[in-house]
C-alpha cells in the first residue's frame, strides 16, 4: 500500500464533517495547490454499506426504468483454439475474483438511500455448455443480452462454449455499474497473464491494488462536496447553460415516448490514402486525431440537421490516476463537446474551435456527467438521453485481436450489436492495421439502409474536408455523384410533352377519363377527385 504524508493529509481530509472539509479545500485553493494532485486514500472499515458513486446512481436508475435491458451490459467474447485447461481457467477467474472487489459487490436499496455492499467471497461459475458453428454467435448474443439482478449478483457471468475438443468461445459480461470498456481490457489481461502460469504449474504475483473502486467512490463524493463540484461545474454552465436543444436529425420512425435501447451497428474502413490524409491534416493543424475525427462528425451533424448547436457526447476513461490504472469498476465519464457552427466556418476553422472546447474540456474532466444534468436541469423525458442525443469514441492504438498463450491461440470474436444507449454513436478505432468506424444507431429511430448512408455521407464529407480543409461548411459535400445525379436531376426530371393543340379543359376531361379516383385538388383536410372536380366545373 502507498504510505506517505500526502496519503495521511487525504485521509484526515476525507473523516472531516462537510463543512470543516470546504474550509480545508478553500485553504488547499488559496495556496494554489490541487486537490486533484493528491493521491486517493482508503478509509472504510471492511463490512461496510458504501456509497455508490454518482455515474453507479445513474446507472441504478436506468437498471430500474428497464431491468431487462442490455444496453449498458460490457461484454466480451475470445476464442480459444486449442487444449484448454479448464482447471487453470477456473483458477484464473477464482484470482481475479478476489483481487477485484467491484467482481464481489452487490447493491443494496434501504430506506433513505442505496449503497454497496463488498462480500468477503463470491465464486463466479464457469457455466458450459456445448454449441455448434452454425449457432454459436446467436449463443453469444443471447449470453450478452441475459439480464442482471443488481441487488443478488454476481455482477459477472463467465460462458464457455464448447465448439470440440478444442475449440471453445469464453463469453464474459459484466454490468456497467461495475465495469466499463478499460475494465474489460484489464480483465482480459489479468487472465491471460494469470492462466499463462497456472496452465504451466506456476504462480502469478501481480502487484497489489493501492485502493478498491469502493474507495474511488467515497474520495469522489467527498472531494465533490468540499468545492470542487462548484469549481468545475461553473465552466460548464457557462458553456452549456440555458437552453438545451435537442439535435433534430432526420428519422425513419417516429421517436417513442420511451427509449426501448435496440440497435444495430453498421461498419467500414477508411481507406490507406484517406488515412494518410487525415493523419497529414492532423498533423499540419496541430490536432489530434481524435479532435480531426470529431470535427469532421460535428460537420456532418450540423449539415444533416441544419442545427449551429451541435452537441456531442464524449467518454473519458478517467484513469489520470495511477491508483485506478489497473482497477475494475465504473470509472468511465462523459462530456458534452458543445460545437457552434455555421456554414462559412472553414474545416480548419473548426479544427481549431474543437480544439480548444477538447482542452478546455480536458482541464474540467472529473465533474460527473451525472451532476452536470442535476445542475443543469434539462427537461427530463424517456425519449431520449439528456444534454446530447449522439455520442462519439475514439480508441487509439487498439491492440491485435490474436494473442498466444501456452497451447492456446486467442482471437477477438465479433457480434452482433442488438442494443443503442444514443440515437447514433460513432465509434473509429486506430490500429496497426488503419482506422476502422462503427455507426450504432436507435433502431426505433433508423433504418439499417438510412445508418448505412449516413456513414457513408460522413466518410464522404471527411474525404472532401481532408483534401480541401479551406471548403466553407456549407460547401462540403455530403452527397456522392450517384446520389447527387439521382435527387438533383433524375427525381426533377418531370417534362412531360403535351399536344399544343389541345385545351387545358380537354386534357383535364383525358385524366377523368384515365383514372377518376386519383386526387386533383387538395386543400387542408379537403380533398376532390378528378371525377368530383369535373361534374363541379360542368356546373358552372
Amino acid at each position: 500500500m502507498l504510505s506517505n504524508p500526502n496519503i495521511d493529509l487525504v485521509s484526515r481530509f476525507l473523516r472531516l464533517p462537510l463543512e470543516q472539509r470546504q474550509q480545508f479545500y478553500q485553504r488547499l485553493q488559496s495556496r494554489g495547490m490541487s486537490f486533484a494532485q493528491l493521491p486517493i486514500a482508503a478509509i472504510r472499515e471492511d463490512g461496510q454499506h458504501l456509497p455508490l458513486s454518482y455515474a453507479q446512481e445513474r446507472q441504478w436508475f436506468l437498471w430500474q426504468l428497464d431491468p431487462d435491458s442490455a444496453a449498458y451490459h460490457v461484454p466480451g467474447a475470445l476464442r480459444l483454439s486449442g487444449r484448454l485447461d479448464k482447471a487453470a481457467l477456473q483458477r484464473s477467474f477464482d484470482a481475479l475474483v478476489a483481487r477485484h472487489e467491484s467482481l464481489r459487490t452487490r447493491l443494496h436499496l434501504g430506506d433513505e438511500q442505496r449503497s454497496q455492499e463488498v462480500l468477503a467471497h463470491a465464486v463466479v461459475r464457469i457455466a458450459e455448455s456445448p454449441v455448434d458453428e452454425a449457432r454459436l454467435k446467436a449463443r453469444v448474443e443471447a449470453e450478452i443480452a441475459r439480464p442482471f439482478d443488481l441487488q443478488q449478483g454476481p455482477l459477472l457471468r463467465v460462458s464457455l462454449l464448447t465448439l470440440s475438443e478444442d475449440e471453445h468461445v469464453l463469453v464474459l459480461v459484466q454490468h456497467h455499474i461495475v465495469s466499463d470498456g478499460w475494465s474489460m481490457g484489464v480483465m482480459v489481461q489479468e487472465l491471460m497473464q494469470r492462466y499463462a502460469a497456472y496452465s504451466q504449474g506456476e504462480d502469478c504475483t501481480l502487484a497489489p491494488l493501492p485502493i478498491q473502486y469502493a474507495d474511488y467512490a467515497l474520495w469522489q463524493r467527498r472531494w465533490m462536496e468540499a468545492g470542487e463540484k462548484a469549481r468545475q461545474l461553473a465552466y460548464w454552465r457557462e458553456l452549456l447553460g440555458g437552453t438545451q436543444p435537442v439535435l433534430e436529425l432526420p428519422l425513419d420512425h417516429p421517436r417513442p415516448a420511451q427509449q426501448s435501447f435496440l440497435g444495430a451497428r453498421q461498419d467500414i474502413a477508411l481507406e490507406p490514402a484517406l488515412v494518410a490524409g487525415v493523419k497529414a491534416l492532423a498533423q499540419g493543424e496541430g490536432v489530434t486525431l481524435f479532435m480531426l475525427l470529431l470535427a469532421s462528425f460535428q460537420a456532418f451533424l450540423y449539415r444533416y440537421s441544419g442545427q449551429q448547436d451541435i452537441r456531442v457526447g464524449v467518454p473519458i476513461a478517467n484513469r489520470n490516476r495511477v491508483e485506478t490504472e489497473s482497477l475494475i469498476g465504473f470509472f468511465v465519464n462523459t462530456q458534452v463537446l458543445k460545437a457552434d457552427l455555421d456554414g462559412q466556418m472553414s474545416f480548419a476553422q473548426l479544427l481549431q474551435h474543437t480544439k480548444r472546447r477538447a482542452l478546455e474540456a480536458q482541464a474540467h474532466q472529473d465533474l460527473p456527467f451525472e451532476q452536470l444534468v442535476e445542475a443543469l436541469q434539462p427537461e427530463r423525458t424517456l425519449s431520449h438521453n439528456p444534454l446530447f442525443q449522439v455520442m462519439f469514441n475514439h480508441q487509439a492504438n487498439t491492440q491485435a485481436s490474436a494473442r498466444q498463450l501456452p497451447g492456446l491461440r486467442v482471437a477477438n470474436l465479433e457480434w452482433e450489436t442488438r442494443s443503442a444507449q444514443f440515437d447514433l454513436s460513432l465509434d473509429t478505432q486506430e490500429s496497426a492495421d488503419g482506422v476502422r468506424a462503427s455507426l450504432t444507431y436507435a433502431t426505433d429511430l433508423f433504418g439499417a439502409a438510412t445508418a448505412s448512408r449516413m456513414l457513408r455521407h460522413w466518410l464522404g464529407l471527411l474525404r472532401v474536408a481532408v483534401a480541401n480543409p479551406a471548403l466553407p461548411l456549407q460547401d462540403l459535400a455530403v452527397l456522392d455523384a450517384a446520389e447527387r445525379e439521382q435527387i438533383v436531376y433524375q427525381w426533377n426530371a418531370t417534362a412531360r410533352d403535351y399536344p399544343v393543340q389541345r385545351c387545358v379543359h380537354e386534357l383535364i376531361e383525358a385524366q377523368v377519363a384515365r383514372a377518376p379516383q386519383a386526387p386533383a385538388l387538395r386543400f387542408g383536410d379537403v380533398s376532390l377527385s378528378y371525377a368530383e372536380l369535373n361534374r363541379r366545373a360542368n356546373r358552372l
